[in-house]
């Protein structure tokens, strides 16, 4: 059986991070691509000794804007953070 999941992407230094929220897997790759496919056989290996229950509900994704202030854009170049 085939089902799909999400994964949700970010990175960090020159490495991508992919995560699946609906697994909570979590894995990378120098790529989007290969972070993608890390991830997909980490959930497979994963769901082999955990397998997930066929009520599951896709999580609900949105974007949000933030305010940055003066002040916290200066800390962050600066380092403070």
């Amino acid at each position: 059986m085939t089902k799909t999941y999400t994964a949700i992407l970010h990175k960090e230094e020159d490495m991508y991070v992919a995560e699946c929220p609906e697994v909570g897997t979590v894995s990378q790759g120098k790529t989007v691509d290969e972070a993608v496919a890390n991830l997909k056989e980490a959930t497979e290996l994963y769901l082999e000794e955990f397998p997930a229950e066929e009520a599951e509900e896709k999580p609900i994704m949105t974007v949000f804007e933030v305010t940055q202030h003066a002040k916290t854009k200066k800390a962050l170049r600066a380092g403070a953070y």
